[in-house]
C-alpha cells in the first residue's frame, strides 16, 4: 500500500510521535509510506523517520494576529501544500492525525482531488475557539474511516458523536526507550543532568491543564515534605504545542513558590530525542497526572525505560496500566494521594522493582510493529468495503 500520514506539526508531542513510528513500522512492513506535515521555514521533523519513510514538508508561517483566522490559514496553506502530492492518486491511504491535517485532507476530498480521508482520533479537546470546535467536529464527523488508539475513546465516539470508530494499536520503540545498560551509563547520564544522588520525578509532556500539571506540584510538595532525606528533584519535560499556555505556566510557578518548592522543580522545555531518552534513564520515578489522554504514550515509554510509574486513575490508562501491579494508580486531581505514592516508592525499594517488573510485561505487548499490523487490517478492510471500514473492531 502506498500510505500518506499526515500531522500537523514537526515538533515532539505524542500525535507526532505515532504518526512517525506507524510510518516507520508500516515501512518496515514493505507499505511505501510518506510523513507530511506543516513546518515553518528550516525546520523538520523533530526526528528523522527511519526506515526509507519520505517526508513532505508543507512551509508556512503563521502571522494571524486573531487565533481563529490563523487556525484557518493553517488549513488553507496545508490543503495546497498536499495538493500536489496527494492528486491523480498518488496514495492509496490518506490517514490524518489531527483535526488540522484531517480538515485540509476533507477539503480536497469534497473537491474529488482524493477519494478518501483516513483520520486517528487520539483524545476530544474541549476547545472554546470556534475555528478548533468546527475543525474538530467536521474532522471527528466526515472522514471516511475513523480510527482510535484506545477504547474508551471509541465508545465516547459512539456516544457523543454517533460515530462509530475501529481500534489500532500503540506501541513503543524498545530500542530507543530502554533501561541504562549498567550502573556507568545511568551514572554519566545522571552527571550530564546535573542530578546528584537526588531522588528524581520525571513528567513529560510540559505544563498544560489537561496534563495535571497543579496536581503533580501539590503532589511534589507532599513528597519533598514526607522524604526530605532523598532531597527529590521534579523535572518537567517538554511542551511543544500549537496553544498558548502562559496562563497556565503562571500559575504553575505561583503555585510552587507557595508551596516552597521552586528552586526543587527544573522546567526543562523541549528536548531533542537522545536528551529525552537520557532523561528516561536518569530519572527514579515518573509522574504523569492527566486527566485527559488519548492514550498517554510517555508512561509507555516511562516503562520501557524502566522506571516505576504513578499516574492518574483514568479509563485510558486502564487500558494498559493496573495499580500495583505495573503503576501505582491515584484520583484525578488529588494531588495528596499522588504524593502518597511519590512517598511510598521513595521509601519502598521492593515496590519499585515489583512496578518494573509488572512495567516490563505491559511493554512486551506494545511493539510499533503490532500497531503497524492493526492498521493494515483495518486499511484493507476499508478498502474492501469502504461502507464497512469503520466499524468497531
Amino acid at each position: 500500500m502506498r500510505v500518506a500520514m499526515l500531522t500537523y506539526s514537526v515538533k515532539p508531542r505524542g500525535g507526532v510521535e505515532h504518526a512517525l513510528a506507524v510510518a516507520e513500522a508500516l515501512a518496515g512492513r514493505g507499505q511505501e509510506v510518506c510523513a507530511a506535515a506543516l513546518a515553518q521555514p528550516g525546520e523538520a521533523f523533530f526526528r528523522a523517520p527511519a526506515g526509507g519513510v519520505a517526508t513532505h514538508l508543507v512551509e508556512h508561517v503563521p502571522t494571524e494576529p486573531v487565533f481563529d483566522e490563523r487556525i484557518l490559514a493553517m488549513v488553507a496553506a496545508y490543503r495546497e501544500g498536499l495538493r500536489p502530492l496527494l492528486a491523480g492518486g498518488a496514495f492509496d491511504i490518506v490517514h490524518a492525525q489531527d483535526c488540522i491535517s484531517a480538515n485540509a485532507a476533507l477539503d480536497l476530498r469534497d473537491e474529488g482531488v482524493i477519494d478518501h480521508v483516513v483520520r486517528t482520533v487520539h483524545h476530544v479537546d474541549d476547545f472554546i475557539s470556534p475555528s478548533l470546535i468546527a475543525c474538530q467536529d467536521r474532522s471527528i464527523l466526515m472522514p471516511d474511516l475513523v480510527l482510535c488508539v484506545s477504547q474508551p475513546w471509541i465508545e465516547r465516539l459512539a456516544d457523543e458523536f454517533g460515530v462509530d470508530a475501529r481500534l489500532v494499536r500503540n506501541g513503543v520503540d524498545r530500542d530507543r526507550f530502554r533501561a541504562p545498560r549498567d550502573a556507568a551509563e545511568r551514572a554519566a547520564d545522571r552527571a550530564a543532568l546535573g542530578l546528584g544522588d537526588r531522588l528524581t520525578v520525571l513528567t513529560v509532556g510540559g505544563i498544560e491543564p489537561r496534563k495535571g500539571s497543579l496536581t503533580l506540584l501539590e503532589g511534589f510538595a507532599k513528597l519533598r515534605a514526607e522524604a526530605p532525606e532523598r532531597d527529590p528533584l521534579l523535572l518537567v519535560v517538554g511542551g511543544a504545542t500549537l496553544f498558548d499556555y502562559r496562563d497556565e505556566i503562571d500559575r504553575f510557578a505561583e503555585r510552587a513558590r507557595a508551596l516552597g518548592v521552586s528552586e526543587h522543580v527544573r522546567v526543562v522545555g523541549t528536548v531533542t530525542p537522545a536528551e529525552l531518552e537520557r532523561h528516561y534513564r536518569a530519572a527514579d520515578v515518573f509522574a504523569f497526572p492527566s486527566t485527559k489522554e488519548g492514550f498517554g504514550l510517555v508512561a509507555l515509554e516511562a516503562l520501557a525505560a524502566g522506571l516505576p510509574v504513578v499516574a492518574s486513575e483514568i479509563d485510558v490508562f486502564l487500558t494498559f496500566l493496573s495499580h500495583g501491579e505495573s503503576a501505582l494508580l491515584s484520583p484525578p486531581g488529588d494531588g495528596s494521594a499522588l504524593g502518597s505514592s511519590l512517598v511510598g516508592l521513595a521509601r519502598d525499594p521492593a515496590l519499585r522493582a515489583r512496578l518494573v517488573a509488572g512495567g516490563r510485561e505491559v511493554v512486551d505487548a506494545y511493539g510499533w510493529d503490532v500497531a503497524a499490523v492493526a492498521h493494515e487490517d483495518a486499511y484493507r478492510s476499508f478498502q474492501a468495503d469502504p461502507m464497512l471500514g469503520a466499524l468497531s473492531s
